[in-house]
């Protein structure tokens, strides 16, 4: 099976997921304005905490750049309410159970964990520009120091 990479230019795969609460979240409804999508592998492991949490210590500064954050897993909406109040998130977290979502943007599929090939899903980060095409696509990012170079290589204070 050939893996889809997206690339910088390319149409934004459209999608809904249910939310943390389970209500319904599209890519269309932030049409208009720059927005992170990330998806990772786990809520609630080490990594994707450090990532989540350091998005929601930077939230701030993206939005007043007019810049909103989606986090992407394969966790059930009440796993993601869990992680959102444990770690007082205050972005969207979004449930692709069946990995439709994850495989139309190329993060699942073929991954090393722990020196052996598996498939799961792959850290990654694409920015969506107001019309919809991606300025970014990122994939294989590492949990810590990725939100500082995603704010640098976009220009946010």
């Amino acid at each position: 099976m050939t893996e889809t990479r997206l690339a910088p230019g390319d149409g934004a795969p459209e999608f809904t997921l249910p939310d943390a609460d389970g209500r319904p979240v599209s890519l269309s409804d932030y049409r208009g304005k720059r927005t992170v999508v990330y998806f990772y592998p786990a809520a609630m492991t080490p990594g994707c905490t450090t990532e989540a949490c350091d998005f929601r210590d930077n939230l701030s500064s993206l939005q007043a750049a007019g810049i909103a954050v989606l986090g992407i897993s394969p966790d059930a909406p009440a796993q993601l309410a869990k992680f959102r109040d444990r770690d007082r998130l205050t972005f969207p977290l979004l449930s692709d159970r069946n990995q439709e979502v994850m495989k139309a943007y190329g993060a699942y599929g073929k991954k090393k964990l722990y020196g052996k090939l598996l498939d799961g899903v792959i850290r990654s980060t694409f920015v969506v520009a107001p019309d919809g095409t991606l300025e970014k696509a990122m994939y294989g990012v590492q949990a810590t120091g990725h939100v500082a170079r995603l704010r640098s290589e976009l220009g946010v204070n």
